[in-house]
């Protein structure tokens, strides 16, 4: 069953998001394997992250390679809101 992980951090600011993705580029992770879908809004100046991932392995072993870059820009997403996907619908 696909996991929709919630990240409704405070503290990650546009540039900071641009500056992951950049790095998950350069280490070969823009694209995940097991991550469905990935949505970045943009809130009172700062970055939230909706991901569908079809496991919590899958999540768990791209956390490998995120959790670095975040720390490194001084980024704490904190603790995602996580949650069973009922249903997905396109267009």
């Amino acid at each position: 069953m696909a996991l929709g992980f919630y990240f409704a951090s405070d503290e990650f600011s546009p540039t900071q998001y641009d500056e992951t993705i950049k790095q998950l580029d350069q280490a070969g992770a823009g694209a995940p394997r097991g991550r469905l879908h990935h949505v970045a809004l943009e809130s009172n100046g700062n970055i939230q992250v909706f991901d569908v991932w079809e496991s919590q392995e899958a999540f768990d072993a791209f956390g490998a390679t995120l959790m670095p870059i975040l720390t490194n820009l001084g980024v704490d997403p904190g603790q995602p809101m996580v949650s069973p996907v009922r249903n997905i619908i396109k267009g």
